[in-house]
């Protein structure tokens, strides 16, 4: 009887196997059940689903992992909700796959691979590699020779910024070439079984499409090959092996190190039976004055020969349509840059200062002298007087030779009358002012920027879109009111930057001077009571200190500011630019704020060219609040600007009130970490951040992002205008 007991209670004992009958309950391995995942999915991406978009079958294949894969799984869907909704609903159902196929760093970068995809490339392709794990698998998970272009592309910056030239931007492509504004490199290297001959590769890739632009491959005139040749595409390839050559031996004679490799990975410098045509054009092309018409007349010579099949792994692809698009429009643009730039120059240098009857002349000397030089060098003169030309001008000089070979004489022509200034005369769509003043108004600008992402560690491309508009100008007395109430702290900072601009350098030791150096004297004497040898740089001299300096000043306009904050910015503002011109410091001041990433806006409200006069005054005077504070796009572009500037010492100061934040989430650690990125970035410059703010706190975050010595807290904001004045006198000394 108790057997039969026994028995019965053991029947009635089920423990799990998935070849039998299953639980009630969905959940395997300890996880949650097909419902409990169904909803908490449904959740994340509800704004998207419909009778039609459900996650039922998801929900099914996700049960079949454990917990921890499902909570894995969960945490990626919202991140992708907070980057785009149809991009996480679609992983709900194409990223399960993944958890079978991936270990944990696997997992873990190729979400990293996908949001970088989503980035730059939109939605489309991001689901298409979804789609495609075992291919990015194939493409991660091989051995230590391979290169990934990724971690390789600061290295690679630094050696095209380098080179001289037009500054190009990298990406990441499939194949790799040139649209003469951008290099396109591959993903990945892995040609040879070595992690060193991968990076050579690596660097004469790079080096070779960077020569496309600098030696004139694009100067070619792109329908020379449909007028002179029945076989288009056989014509294009031989100019790409001919164009070949003739850049090796520009890079071989200015780069050797790269020349040696180049040497190495062309086969043709090793071919002895080429034929005398080919012998004859590799000659030709090897001498460092062939230029790319050289190129076009060897074409007629060689098409009917039989073609050599010459690949070398670092030649690349030719793209000419992309090419001839951003070609045309850049040599539109520079002309206009170009001739806008002799104006200036016209009206700047005694040489262009005479009767409107007779014509300036501009031309360019030849001043190269070495007769290898492949491009020559030349200085710019006007009426017979040699012009020194700004960085600026060297580099748009230098695209302009790039482009067209030559600079043509209607180049040379100032677009004006001698006398251009922008600001002079009103134009179309000049803004008039109620004292009958007219301000020249300026269309805005769009540019697009990428924002330093901390937790995914990367950029995201293209991600801020900001705006660079004027502020209005209108009489609002506010400048006079502004000097009538603080008079007394304008005579001390006028004082200040008097004595500043007056101050010389007293040099010690010297041979001979304007004063005696008496610490020079005293360890003289003592070298003499010694016996030892005595020297007679025993005077003091005084030297004049050249002040080279450009100095940015961001403008905090967050609806924070409202109030008596916004009134002392203002005063502030009007003050220093007072002061400033007694010093003669080149200075621009630009104010920001925005809402969201896709409206960041930029207030040009002094640029370095402009003079202070009341039109800058009034744009002081109309500074308001406006949304939020998404400060790391504003110090990209203003970096930028400063750039393009031609100084020894380049300074940003920001004048604020807090910390960043936007409403899309650009607060806490996500917006203090983008904003010192931006400030790492201005320092590899060469420019010199620093934050002036009023707010309390800013010692939990201002040492972080600008360091412990470049910042300063205001405490008492009616002593803004003195601190401002001061801290700009103190770091630019």
């Amino acid at each position: 009887m108790k057997k039969k007991i026994f028995e019965k209670r053991t029947d009635g004992i089920h423990h799990p196997d998935f070849r039998g009958k299953q639980r009630k309950s969905t959940a395997q391995f300890g996880g949650m059940g097909e419902r409990e995942l169904q909803s908490r999915m449904e959740l994340l991406v509800d704004e998207v689903l419909s009778s039609q978009k459900r996650l039922i079958e998801p929900a099914k294949t996700l049960a079949k992992h454990s917990l921890a894969d499902q909570e894995k799984f969960l945490t990626t869907i919202e991140r992708m909700r907070n980057c785009n909704v149809d991009l996480a609903f679609n992983f709900c159902h194409l990223g399960s796959a993944s958890l079978r196929l991936l270990n944990e760093d696997q997992w873990s970068n190729w979400i990293q691979y996908l949001l970088k995809i989503y980035d730059t490339q939109g939605l489309n392709q991001t689901i298409e590699k979804m789609q495609n794990v075992e291919k990015y698998l194939e493409l991660t998970s091989d051995d230590e020779s391979n290169i990934h272009i990724d971690k390789f592309l600061k290295i690679i910056g630094v050696l095209l910024t380098g080179l001289s030239g037009r500054k190009l931007k990298i990406e990441i492509s499939n194949n790799f070439y040139t649209d003469t504004e951008t290099i396109f490199l591959p993903e990945k290297i892995n040609k040879f079984p070595t992690k060193e001959e991968n990076f050579e590769l690596l660097k004469t890739i790079s080096v070779h499409l960077w020569a496309q632009t600098k030696y004139g491959t694009w100067n070619a005139n792109l329908d020379y090959f449909n007028d002179h040749f029945a076989d288009n595409e056989k014509a294009f390839k031989l100019f790409h092996i001919l164009e070949t050559i003739r850049l090796d031996a520009q890079i071989k004679q200015n780069l050797p190190g790269i020349g040696r490799i180049i040497d190495k990975l062309n086969p043709i410098y090793r071919e002895k039976d080429l034929g005398d045509e080919w012998q004859a054009a590799l000659k030709k092309l090897s001498n460092l004055k062939a230029e790319v018409k050289d190129t076009l007349q060897l074409l007629f010579v060689l098409y009917d020969l039989e073609t050599i099949e010459l690949d070398p792994p670092y030649c690349g692809v030719l793209f000419p349509e992309k090419v001839k698009n951003k070609r045309q429009k850049r040599i539109k643009e520079q002309k206009i840059a170009f001739k806008k730039a002799l104006d200036n120059i016209q009206n700047e240098h005694p040489a262009g200062m005479q009767d409107q009857d007779e014509k300036s002349n501009f031309t360019l000397k030849d001043a190269s002298q070495d007769e290898n030089e492949s491009n020559a060098v030349v200085e710019l003169e006007l009426n017979g007087d040699q012009i020194t030309m700004s960085e600026n001008v060297e580099q748009l000089l230098e695209s302009i030779y790039q482009d067209l070979g030559e600079i043509p004489d209607d180049y040379l022509q100032p677009s004006g009358d001698g006398k251009y200034n922008a600001d002079e005369t009103p134009k179309n769509g000049a803004e008039q002012l109620h004292d009958g003043e007219t301000e020249q108004k300026i269309e805005t600008l769009e540019f697009l920027y990428d924002e330093w992402d901390h937790s995914r560690g990367s950029y995201r491309k293209n991600w801020c879109h900001l705006y660079e508009k004027s502020i209005a100008s209108s009489k609002n007395n506010f400048a006079e009111r502004t000097l009538q109430k603080h008079r007394g702290i304008l005579k001390h900072l006028n004082r200040t930057f008097e004595s500043l601009k007056e101050e010389d350098k007293r040099q010690k030791k010297q041979p001979y001077g304007d004063d005696i150096d008496l610490d020079a004297f005293i360890e003289c004497y003592a070298d003499y009571v010694k016996g030892n040898e005595i020297t007679d740089c025993l005077f003091t001299k005084l030297k004049k200190v050249d002040r080279n300096i450009a100095v940015m000043f961001m403008i905090d306009m967050s609806g924070s500011t409202s109030g008596w904050i916004n009134e002392m910015e203002k005063a502030a503002l009007i003050l220093l630019c007072e002061s400033l011109e007694i010093l003669g410091d080149r200075y621009a001041i630009y104010g920001f704020s925005g809402r969201t990433r896709n409206v960041c806006e930029l207030y040009r409200i002094k640029k370095f060219e402009e003079p202070y006069t009341e039109v800058i005054s009034n744009r002081i005077g109309g500074i308001e609040p406006c949304e939020y504070t998404r400060m790391g796009v504003t110090i990209r572009h203003l970096t930028k600007l400063l750039t393009d500037i031609d100084a020894r010492t380049k300074i940003l100061i920001t004048l604020s009130d807090g910390k960043p934040d936007d409403l899309d989430g650009y607060r806490g650690a996500y917006g203090i970490e983008d904003t010192r990125m931006s400030l790492v970035e201005a320092r590899f410059l060469g420019i010199h951040p620093y934050c002036i703010t009023i707010d309390k706190e800013a010692l939990d975050y201002l040492p972080h992002m600008y360091g412990a010595a470049n910042f300063a807290v205001v405490d008492h904001v009616d002593q803004l205008p003195y601190k401002v004045s001061d801290i700009y006198r103190r770091i630019t000394m």
